[in-house]
């Protein structure tokens, strides 16, 4: 994939572009797919609540020499606005450009 993001799944509602956006920002992603999986977990408590199930593949320089927690952290401060009431649970890949075979 290239410097542009792709969305494997998209919402009415503009969540996967918010996460989007604010993964963009943050961490300026060399690639970046949101999808939406909410629709996989229909009847689950977060469903009911509002928040969505969601996962995201972030390549980026800014996890170059970071471990996996540090990554998963800044991906989870990137969204911190959207935890809780847009995002009930968030599934990541974090990798860095390196690693990409």
């Amino acid at each position: 994939m290239s410097a542009a993001d792709t969305s494997m799944n998209t919402r009415a509602d503009g969540r996967v572009e918010r996460i989007r956006a604010a993964l963009q920002a943050a961490l300026a992603p060399v690639e970046l797919s949101v999808g939406d999986d909410s629709h996989l977990h229909a009847g689950h408590a977060g469903a009911a609540s509002g928040g969505g199930h969601y996962s995201v593949r972030v390549v980026s320089e800014r996890f170059e020499g970071q471990r996996l927690v540090m990554r998963h952290r800044l991906v989870y401060d990137a969204v911190q606005g959207m935890m809780h009431t847009d995002i009930h649970a968030l599934a990541i890949t974090a990798l860095a450009p390196s690693e990409l075979s």
